[in-house]
């Protein structure tokens, strides 16, 4: 199902939603705590749904990866991520609120999962993981229920059929919200595969915020990242991963954003 216009997108309150289209995405104009909110819709509407939080580097994968892209034109919220991508919107003459990264929803969403009894699955991130992850919700979040953890290896070349073993697990647990850390484009092309088989849940893709709440990897300083600068004190830590995503890839995007800017004065 297409995502639909922002007067009834889903998991929206009754005022209508401002949309706000950058390149091949178009993104959800909400604050921080709105956010939280129309997430929390989507749980309680029981329908399921996928969350998406794209920063340069997915506006890029969405002008080459059919796939990808076809991921984020289902979605039900796409919550900008990335503070270039927030200067970009100003300067196409869309500002959007404020930045909504997936490393910032994990606790969030824990503490109302605590507070409203949602069950949760966390799915992703490199073995024992996922189990850390767990273990610090629990100490922090009275209440909560963790019904799952798993590190499986998922090929979204596969048809989803063949994958029961990690489907069949999901759905035994039967969670309210499975946070997805595999890392994009995987993450959401493989969430769009299983949304409509794996169970009515909302499915959070959440990158490398396992290895942040697990101690695993140190995150941004949040001013770096306020400079918009987070790339760079990732690239210096993670060099020879990063290096071709950084340096070669994800300049491109100032040539997505300059297309729109002459679209617009055209």
């Amino acid at each position: 199902m297409q995502r639909q216009s922002q007067t009834d997108a889903p998991g929206s309150s009754d005022s209508p939603r401002r949309r706000v289209r950058l390149g091949r995405i178009a993104l959800d104009a909400l604050a921080f705590t709105d956010a939280i909110d129309a997430i929390s819709r989507l749980v309680d509407a029981g329908r399921g749904g996928t969350v998406f939080t794209p920063n340069v580097d997915h506006f890029v994968l969405a002008e080459q990866d059919d796939r990808f892209r076809t991921a984020y034109e289902h979605a039900d919220l796409v919550l900008v991520d990335g503070t270039p991508v927030l200067w970009a919107a100003r300067l196409i003459g869309s500002p959007l609120p404020e930045k909504v990264s997936g490393s910032d929803l994990l606790l969030p969403l824990a503490e109302r999962a605590a507070q409203r009894g949602w069950r949760i699955y966390l799915l992703g991130g490199a073995p024992g993981v996922a189990q850390r992850v767990q273990a610090a919700l629990e100490r922090d979040f009275h209440g909560i229920r963790v019904v799952g953890t798993s590190c499986p290896v998922v090929d979204t070349g596969r048809p989803v059929s063949e994958q029961a073993a990690v489907l069949d697990a999901i759905r035994a647990a039967q969670p309210h919200v499975l946070f997805l850390a595999l890392g994009s484009p995987k993450q959401e092309v493989w969430a769009h595969q299983i949304r409509d088989v794996a169970g009515p849940m909302v499915i959070i893709g959440v990158g490398a915020t396992f290895d942040f709440v697990a101690g695993a990897v140190r995150r941004a300083p949040r001013w770096i990242s306020d400079l918009g600068f987070e790339w760079l004190y990732r690239l210096a830590r993670e060099p020879r991963r990063l290096w071709k995503r950084y340096l070669l890839r994800d300049p491109r995007f100032a040539l997505i954003v300059a297309r729109q800017l002459r679209h617009r004065r055209a």
